[in-house]
C-alpha cells in the first residue's frame, strides 16, 4: 500500500462498522483538531495474532479517562474490532492505529462535554520504522525540547497533544540526518525519543530511565521483563546526561520502533553489540511466537 494516507483503497473500522477507506472522515469542526482532545494507540500484528493487543485497548480507555473523555466501547468490542478491520483488509501482519477523539457537537470551545467521543481503527502494512538502522544502528539528536513535569500533563495518557514537540523535534533531527531525537526532562534527566522508549548497556547490565513523566511503554515493560527473564540487571533509574558517554551499548522500543539498536546520541557512540543484537532478535521471536 502506497500513497497518501487520505487516499488508498481499504477498509477502516469506525463508529461500530466498517467504511471505505476514503469515506472514513470528520468535520472541520470536530473538537480534537483544534483543542488536541484526542487519544491513541499504535499496535502491530504479527501472523494474525496483535501483540498485547488487550493492554493496548486497555491503556486507550484509561488514556481517554485521563483527558476526561470515555470512549464509548468496551476492551472486548475494541479488540473484535481491530481484528474485524484486519480481516476486512486482508492482513495477517500490519499496523494497527486505533484513536478516539471528541468529535463535532453542541460545543465549540475549550469545553465540549456535549460533544459525543467517536472512534476509528485503521492499520497499514509497515516495515522497519527505522529502516537499515536496526541493523546499523540509529543516529538520534538531542532535542531542544523537554518532557514536562507531571504537574502540567496527564503523562500516563497516550494523547495527541503530548506529541507536538516530538514532531517538531524529530524534524529537526530529520533536517541534520538523524532518524530520531532525545528528549531530557525537565529536571535535566535523560527521558525518552520522539516515539520510543530508551535503554543503555554497560559491563552486561542495562540501565533504562524511570518512566515518572513520560509514557511507560508497553514494549519498554516487556523487554524489561524479557531481560530479567534471561538474568539480566535491569536498573530503571534517573540518568544525567553525562553519563552518556560511558555507556557501550544503547537500543530504543516501541511498537513501531521494536527494538532498535542505536550507533549515536549528538557527540556520543555506541557499539551495536551482542546485548542489543540479542535483544532486538528475543524481541521478535516473542512477537511472533
Amino acid at each position: 500500500m502506497a500513497g497518501s494516507y487520505d487516499d488508498r483503497d481499504g477498509k477502516i473500522w469506525m463508529d461500530g462498522k466498517l467504511v471505505e477507506w476514503r469515506d472514513a472522515k470528520v468535520h472541520v469542526l470536530t473538537h480534537a483538531l483544534h483543542y488536541a482532545s484526542s487519544v491513541f494507540e499504535g499496535e502491530r500484528c504479527y501472523n494474525g495474532k496483535i501483540f498485547k493487543g488487550v493492554e493496548h485497548s486497555q491503556r486507550l480507555r484509561k488514556s481517554a479517562e485521563l483527558l476526561d473523555m470515555e470512549v464509548p466501547y468496551t476492551v472486548e468490542q475494541i479488540e473484535e474490532a481491530k481484528y474485524a478491520m484486519l480481516r476486512a483488509n486482508g492482513w495477517t501482519d500490519a499496523y494497527v492505529r486505533a484513536v478516539a477523539w471528541r468529535a463535532s457537537g453542541e460545543d465549540m470551545g475549550v469545553s465540549a462535554k456535549r460533544n459525543p467521543v467517536r472512534m476509528a481503527i485503521a492499520g497499514w502494512e509497515w516495515g522497519a520504522y527505522y529502516g537499515d538502522a536496526k541493523t546499523k544502528g540509529a543516529k538520534i539528536d538531542i532535542a531542544k525540547w523537554k518532557r514536562p513535569s507531571p504537574e502540567t500533563i496527564p503523562v500516563a495518557a497516550k494523547a495527541a497533544g503530548l506529541y507536538m514537540i516530538c514532531t517538531m523535534s524529530k524534524h529537526a533531527a530529520e533536517a541534520k540526518g538523524c532518524s530520531d531525537a532525545l528528549f531530557m526532562d525537565w529536571r535535566g534527566y535523560v527521558a525518552e525519543c520522539t516515539g520510543a522508549n530508551i535503554f543503555f548497556a554497560k559491563d552486561g547490565e542495562v540501565h533504562t530511565p524511570l518512566a515518572d513523566c513520560f509514557l511507560d511503554g508497553i514494549t519498554r515493560r516487556t523487554v524489561i521483563a524479557m531481560l530479567r527473564e534471561k538474568g539480566v540487571t535491569v536498573h530503571e533509574r534517573r540518568i544525567l546526561p553525562e553519563e552518556l558517554e560511558g555507556f557501550q551499548q544503547c537500543w530504543l522500543t516501541g511498537t513501531a520502533a521494536e527494538v532498535t539498536p542505536v550507533g549515536q546520541i549528538a557527540d556520543y557512540n555506541f557499539e551495536v553489540g551482542a546485548l542489543a543484537l540479542d535483544t532486538a532478535a528475543s524481541y521478535e521471536k516473542l512477537v511472533r511466537a
